[in-house]
């Protein structure tokens, strides 16, 4: 028999120890390291990405078609570190009860599943991009445009938003059965209410949007290595400009190389600590100390993706660098462009010698682009 309080229920600390029985501890026991692994996180992403989405927004020789790609996967990472990392270091700190109801949970849901799909989409159609523009050159000026890029964009973030209904659907506030003759509004936690169709939709989203694309985008990559590598081999028999061109090539395929590199290792752990999650019926001593160190493993990683990018911008791309340096300068001495300036055009140069104005001609006629009857130079942004 239960023992009763004074006034005939039962104590709070019976409460507490069910409550703790089948919920786990309140906080969790790796808050505070995690919560300042976090925050660091936090202030280095949403800086990072911020400083991107300014520089491609405000200088217009940043808005090329792949600099626009990088643009929305900056926009998925700001929604990611300032809505949703807020809402998991709330819940390791107060697993329950969940205080934001049925359209809190469904919020939280559909936020974290259209991120996820909209940046596995973007990075496969930034690698779509570098891979029509190395092997197939000609077809950049009909395919690779900011007007393409911009409609490809807009159509992959209707699809996330799509693809996150389902699982979206799927979740809602559940509390634990009653005890003591009440019920537990304490125990309310945002979950997945029907479980064997959570982990079809898990098995689904794990292939399509994570294992195929990273296949598709190793293949491209390695397309676009056997490419470079035979352009080096007949570099001696070309001219300077497609020497340059090449270079070029081989700095952003190099960079971006290396970003997809990042966001596979990054998302891997996620992935696992989903199917682990699904597909683990019977959970024994072993099986949950080897999920709780994937969880946390896979909650550091997948917000590291999303404040690493702006990093690999710094370190691999000269203009990118050039632009963060500017836009966060505030001194007299550096109020204006470098030497490299990004700006570049016919009218901008006007007043210079006579020589740069005759370059600036000369590099009109071979290389230029009419947008409302100005005339810009196309400079590639890396």
């Amino acid at each position: 028999m239960e023992k009763l309080s004074q006034y005939g229920y039962p104590k709070p600390s019976q409460f507490t120890e069910y409550l703790a029985l089948f919920l786990g501890p309140l906080t969790s026991p790796v808050f505070l390291p995690v919560c300042v692994t976090f925050l660091i996180i936090f202030v280095v992403g949403a800086m990072g990405n911020t400083l991107t989405c300014a520089v491609i927004v405000r200088y217009k020789v940043m808005q090329t078609p792949t600099n626009y790609y990088l643009l929305s996967l900056a926009v998925s990472d700001l929604l990611v570190l300032v809505l949703g990392m807020p809402l998991e270091l709330y819940e390791m700190w107060q697993n329950y009860p969940f205080l934001l109801g049925e359209g809190g949970c469904y919020f939280k849901t559909f936020l974290f599943e259209t991120v996820c799909f909209a940046s596995i989409l973007n990075v496969t159609a930034l690698s779509v991009e570098r891979y029509v523009a190395v092997v197939h050159p000609l077809k950049v000026k009909h395919v690779t445009t900011r007007a393409h890029a911009k409609r490809v964009i807009l159509s992959l973030w209707v699809l996330s938003m799509l693809c996150a209904v389902p699982n979206t659907s799927l979740h809602g506030v559940v509390m634990l059965p009653p005890k003591f003759g009440r019920e537990f509004p304490q125990s309310a936690i945002c979950l997945v209410k029907p479980t064997w169709m959570y982990n079809l939709i898990i098995l689904v989203t794990t292939v399509f949007f994570f294992l195929l694309p990273m296949l598709i985008i190793s293949v491209l990559y390695l397309l676009i290595g056997l490419r470079l590598h035979r352009e080096r081999v007949m570099k001696s028999l070309s001219n300077s400009n497609k020497q340059k061109q090449r270079t070029r090539h081989r700095q952003v395929t190099k960079m971006l190389c290396v970003l997809v590199a990042v966001f596979g290792l990054c998302w891997a752990p996620f992935h696992v600590d989903r199917l682990m999650w699904s597909y683990i019926d019977t959970w024994s001593v072993q099986h949950l100390k080897i999920f709780e160190h994937v969880h946390i493993i896979s909650g550091v990683f997948f917000y590291l993706s999303s404040a690493i990018n702006p990093i690999l911008y710094n370190l691999m791309s000269t203009r990118f660098r050039e632009m963060f340096r500017h836009i966060t300068c505030y001194s007299a001495t550096c109020g204006v462009m470098p030497s490299r300036s990004l700006q570049l055009t016919p009218q901008a140069v006007c007043s210079t010698e006579m020589k740069w104005v005759q370059l600036i001609q000369f590099l009109c006629t071979k290389a230029s682009h009419t947008y409302g009857g100005e005339i810009y130079i196309y400079i590639y942004t890396y």
